[in-house]
Parts: structure tokens; sequence; C-alpha cells
């Protein structure tokens, strides 16, 4: 018997935690994340609701921290035991570690484990078979074509083109991506992909020729690290003025040359700012809010399957302007632009692309690096 409604219609709607929508970052609700342990009291040993997360560390500052937010938030909220699970071999975790990571959930009285990353999709769908009454969150995911899998994905194309823009539009020329996922996360090169069309037509508006360096050199794990950082100093050392780290922890290496060479940084998945002076603003998507949104429909038993992608319609993706270190860009220009995505007035290509060059550009010069 089919026991499942789409995952679109309890999260087709305005998200009230932490959206993205205006760009705003709520910074209460970023303390209220912050308040709540990341560690809960199990009498009986099991814990209902489990996170397992991606490459990296829990408290990366982004896409972990904050999918964990959510689980966490929706849990305090329901008075529910919750604890995460990092994989064992850190960011050299297999498809065993993983899958080792969600069957401990599971044998630890899981009713749903959330997922993080499209890292884990092998070892999501061999958990989901194995475990057929635990439900699963696949995070940055896709269709599995399991009744107890619900996928989120985003349309991360549309948060890079904003920050793509308010870059060129605030008159930088000299930009430079840094990827995660040796170009194969779909997440990753929609971010990127975005971030160029964005500079792309700011370029066209201001008359002008934008270079920009891209590449997925160094972050194949999402990693920092003395190589990544090396390269970024050379970028900023020959020119580059911002760069737009996408990768979870890469974060650190941008942030450590950015320092060094009186440089800027573009955050990725969250608002940043908070992290470094450097970050100038952030291409975010609201992970705590859709995970909430998602475990609240299991408990009101809207279960689920398929893939729901959340975007500028949903108020999910976005730039914020409350903390962004722009000057010749309005905020109230940025709103109408937001707007023109949200209706489909404005459309932003979603299409998977590893190496840049592949597109031919008119305003921009993008030098390819791999």
């Amino acid at each position: 018997m089919k026991k499942l409604l789409a995952l679109l219609l309890c999260l087709a709607m305005v998200f009230s935690l932490a959206a993205c929508g205006g760009g705003d970052t709520d910074e209460k609700e970023v303390s209220i994340f912050d308040k709540i342990s990341d560690t809960s009291e199990s009498e009986d040993g099991t814990y209902e609701l489990a996170f397992v997360t991606d490459v990296g560390q829990l408290k990366d500052g982004s896409f972990n921290q904050f999918t964990w937010n959510g689980v966490k938030k929706y849990a305090s909220d329901n008075s529910l035991t919750y604890k995460y699970y990092q994989p064992a071999n850190a960011s050299n975790a297999t498809d065993d570690d993983r899958y080792k990571a969600m069957a401990d959930a599971a044998e630890a009285g899981a009713k749903v484990v959330v997922a993080a990353g499209f890292m884990q999709a092998s070892a999501l769908e061999k958990a989901a078979k194995k475990y057929p009454d635990v439900h699963f969150v696949f995070v940055d995911g896709w269709e599995l074509g399991l009744d107890n899998v619900a996928s989120i994905s985003y349309n991360e194309e549309q948060a890079g083109y904003f920050a793509g823009y308010a870059a060129v539009m605030e008159g930088i020329t000299e930009l430079g991506f840094s990827g995660g996922g040796g170009g194969t996360n779909p997440a990753c090169q929609k971010y990127g992909y975005g971030f160029l069309q964005g500079a792309e037509a700011a370029a066209a508006v201001k008359e002008t020729e934008v270079n920009i360096r891209y590449s997925w050199l160094y972050g194949s794990n999402f990693s920092a690290s003395d190589d990544l950082q090396a390269m970024l100093n050379g970028w900023f050392q020959s020119g580059t003025k911002v760069v737009f780290m996408c990768g979870g922890s890469m974060f650190q290496s941008g942030v450590a040359a950015a320092e060094s060479n009186d440089g800027k940084i573009i955050g990725v998945d969250v608002d940043q700012s908070g992290q470094s002076d450097t970050v100038i603003t952030s291409a975010m998507k609201d992970l705590a809010g859709s995970v909430q949104q998602c475990l609240a429909a299991y408990y009101e038993g809207k279960q689920w399957t398929g893939v729901t992608v959340l975007g500028a319609k949903e108020d999910c993706v976005g730039i914020p302007t409350d903390t962004w270190q722009l000057e010749n860009w309005a905020v109230e220009d940025y709103q109408a632009m937001f707007e023109k995505v949200k209706s489909g007035e404005l459309k932003v290509d979603a299409t998977l692309y590893t190496n840049p060059n592949d597109v031919t550009w008119k305003n921009i010069k993008v030098e390819y690096i791999d």
C-alpha cells in the first residue's frame, strides 16, 4: 500500500526559520541553534532522530553544521532524542563507513535518519533497503525510487548567480571560484555555473570585462589544505580580489589566503560573515529550515518519497543583505532581482558543467585551472 505523499506538499511554502528569501540572516535564530546541545540525553540509549555527516567536521560552519542545526532544533522543540554520527576515516570515509554510521543509527532506534551530501547515495540506498521501517532524508540528493527516502535538492545556481552579480556590480572585475568535490558534486557545479552567469550578466550591465580563475584543484574532499591555501595565495598575489569558496572546510584555506593578501571571500551554503571579516557576502540555501519542515512532515503523517527542489520560489536560496560588505549595489536592486528569479521572469541555467569553457562567454574571461 502506498503510504506516501509528495514532499513538495509540505515544502512548497515560505520557510519561516532562517529563510533566505530576501537574503536576511536571522542572528537570533543562529544563537538559538548554538544554545542547543549537540548531545541528547537518552535514558534507554535510543535516539529517535539521527544525522549522518558529510565529509569534514560536524562544526564546519557550513553544510554539515546547518543541516545538523535543523535536526537538533526540531528535536529540541519537540522533546525528541537525537544523535549525530560521523562516518569513520573522516574525509577519507568509504561507502562502508557511511553505511555503518546509518546502520548504527537505525540499530539505536532512529525513526528518521538525515544524511547530508551527495556522497551518501550508495550507502543510503543500501541502508534504506535494509531498514525499511526507518525513514531517510537525503540532503543534496536525488530520486532513489524508495518509499522510505525523501530527497531534498536546491537551486544553488540561483544563489551563485546572485553572488556573482553582486560582486561585479560592486566593481570587482578579478574573481575566483574554488570548488569542492573535484568537479563532480552537483551542488558545487550549480553554484559555480550560476556564479559565472551572474558575473556575465553584471559585466554586460557595467560594460566591463571580468576575469575569473576557476578550479576544482585541492578540493576533492572539501577540506582545508596547505596546497589549496598556496594556490589561493598565488591567485590573490597575481590580482584576484575575491574568491567564491564553494566546499565546506575549504573555506578555512580561502580565509587564510585572503587575510594574508588583503583579499575577500564569498561564503557558501550559509551566511559565513561571522567567521571572518574577509567575507563580503555568501551564496546561501536554507538547510536548517528545509530539514525542519521535512521532519515535521513525517511527524504530521505526511510521509514522503521522491525529490523536491527548493529555490527562490520557495524563499530557500539567496544572499544575506544585513551582513554583506557591498557598497555599490543597493539592497533594493538585489531584492528586485530576487523577485524576478522567484517569479520565473529571470531564469538561471542549472546545467552541470565541470569545465566552464564548455560555454561561450561574451563579457567574462574564464581561466580554467585543472
